[in-house]
Parts: structure tokens; sequence; C-alpha cells
């Protein structure tokens, strides 16, 4: 889950908000959305995990991550409608659309399992355009920033196994000679 730290760090965010058009409740009155800290928003870059929600889940004995989290159709007709021309199709392997990713800049706020987006603050056009590599980009950055903070957990351990003083026998005990008796 994306880390937010500080005072306004929460406002102003620019966001990634990727659906799938199969993503709509059976009774049609929410949608699940996938929203991210956009990788290029100055608080992304060293982030290894941009979404707001990120539940560990297990099926079939494979750990899967959930990031969607639910929105009424009002709620996301007005992120999309923040976003205008700001949006990218979501394609399948064969290039098939499936869903569309939209760049918003938002204010987030806590919820049961992450953060969402406060719906009711004003909603507005991301500082960055969203373009076909956009979301390759931002799981790339995701990437590079977890590989960066492994490389870093992994020259810390060598440097505190290089840094331990080498052991140093203790000098052996005088044996002590039994004294001569004389008797």
């Amino acid at each position: 889950m994306a880390y937010l730290p500080g005072e306004g760090a929460m406002t102003n965010i620019n966001l990634i908000v990727k659906t799938h058009f199969n993503n709509v409740t059976k009774n049609g009155k929410s949608q699940f959305l996938d929203a991210m800290v956009d990788h290029r928003d100055p608080r992304g870059p060293s982030q290894s995990n941009l979404h707001l929600i990120s539940l560990k889940q297990e099926r079939d004995g494979k750990t899967y991550y959930n990031n969607g989290a639910g929105y009424s159709m009002d709620q996301f007709e007005k992120i999309k409608a923040a976003a205008g021309p700001n949006v990218e199709p979501v394609t399948n392997k064969d290039g098939e659309p499936i869903g569309a990713a939209f760049a918003v800049k938002a204010s987030v706020m806590p919820a049961k399992d992450g953060l969402i987006i406060n719906t009711n603050k004003e909603i507005g056009q991301s500082d960055f355009k969203m373009e076909p590599n956009t979301l390759n980009d931002q799981f790339g950055s995701m990437k590079a920033a977890k590989r960066a903070r492994q490389a870093e957990k992994t020259a810390e351990t060598q440097q505190a196994q290089t840094a331990q003083p080498e052991a140093i026998p203790a000098p052996a005990a005088p044996v002590a000679e039994p004294e001569p008796s004389i008797g």
C-alpha cells in the first residue's frame, strides 16, 4: 500500500485510476477501482507499492493481491469526468480493450482497508498525461523501487557482517600447580 507520511501528504496527489469493464457489482451500483499514486508524482518514485489499497488473499494455494476499492457509480463518474481526455485503454494480451486508466489529481483519505479517493473534495486533471506506456512505466517504477530496497538491505547486511570484529581467543587460564605438601 502507498505510504504517505506527513502533514498534507494526502492532498493534491497525482493518481492513476484503473478499472476493468467487468468490475461493476452485480446490482450495478458500484465500480471497483484500482487507484495508485502516479510514479511521476514526487511521492511515488521510491515506493515499491503505489496502490492505495493492497489486500493479500490466498486462493488455490497461491497468493494474490486485491487492489480494488468499491466506489459508487456517482463517484466513479466524478473521477472519470475529472480526468477528461486524460485516459488510456487497459488492454489484454491480445490488445483488446478490457478497461480504462484515468489520470486525476485528488486528495485521499483513510478507509477500512487502506486509502480511498476523497470524492467530497475537488478532483481535477493530473499534472501528468496518460500515455500508452504509462501503466507499464508505473509497474516498472514499483519493481525498480523494490529491487533498490532489496539491494540496500543486502548491502546493510554485508556491511554489518564485515563490521563485526573477529573473535580473539581468550588466553588460557593459568593452570594452578598443587603446592608441595610438607609433612
